[in-house]
């Protein structure tokens, strides 16, 4: 099961709301956001959360649903790890496995066990996609992490922002998004959520995969 989680994004003000912050703005847009207690560690904000209190945010912000005896839906494993970690590396995009990669080696976590949230460009907006291993889609952030981890073998919910029409792709994801790409972007977070609650609470993320491969939401 998914023990870690990385947002991808750059931090500071000129970056918030820029394409290769679309990680960021989706853990803000969680109904539970408000609730996760950031620290500077790991060269990161980090946060770690009892897998109890976890459900119990998921349950509260109605992303999984109780069954009158008290049961959830989708169901709880037995083996559901003790804890979940949160993080939004703060080294930059270019450098975000170095932050990942302090992290899940100071808690073994294993790479199977870790998903990567980032913005993805060979996706349009409006599209959203589960995926597992494979390209780096010439990911920056993807490249560090493979580097640092010494694999591509990590979960990845990637978020379509569609690719530039001038091939200027350093500018095109540094650059903020449309007042109608914020709506979409917004509409798009919402239907996602209870994926992202799913890939949390799930044993076996693949399958997951026949409906969330490449799904298009708008």
């Amino acid at each position: 099961m998914i023990q870690l989680v990385a947002f991808l994004g750059n931090f500071g003000k000129e970056y918030e709301d820029t394409r290769h912050n679309t990680a960021w703005l989706f853990e803000e847009s969680l109904p539970f956001s408000g609730r996760i207690s950031w620290q500077s560690k790991y060269k990161s904000d980090f946060s770690t959360v009892d897998f109890p209190d976890f459900v119990e945010w998921l349950k509260s912000s109605s992303l999984i649903k109780t069954k009158e005896d008290g049961s959830t839906v989708p169901s709880i494993p037995k083996d559901a790890p003790k804890k979940i970690y949160l993080m939004k590396p703060l080294t930059y995009m270019n450098l975000s496995g170095e932050a990942v990669a302090e992290a899940a080696h100071f808690f073994k976590i294993p790479n199977e066990d870790i998903l990567i949230v980032h913005d993805e460009i060979e996706l349009p907006l409006g599209t959203v996609s589960l995926k597992w291993s494979g390209g780096l889609g010439g990911h920056n952030g993807l490249r560090s992490l493979k580097a640092s981890l010494g694999t591509a073998d990590f979960w990845r919910l990637r978020f379509g922002v569609g690719k530039p029409s001038n091939g200027d792709v350093a500018s095109y994801v540094l650059g903020s998004f449309t007042a109608d790409e914020k709506i979409t972007l917004s509409q798009i977070f919402a239907q996602t959520q209870n994926l992202f609650a799913s890939i949390l609470l799930t044993k076996d993320a693949k399958r997951l995969i026949p409906e969330w491969g490449k799904k298009k939401l708008l």
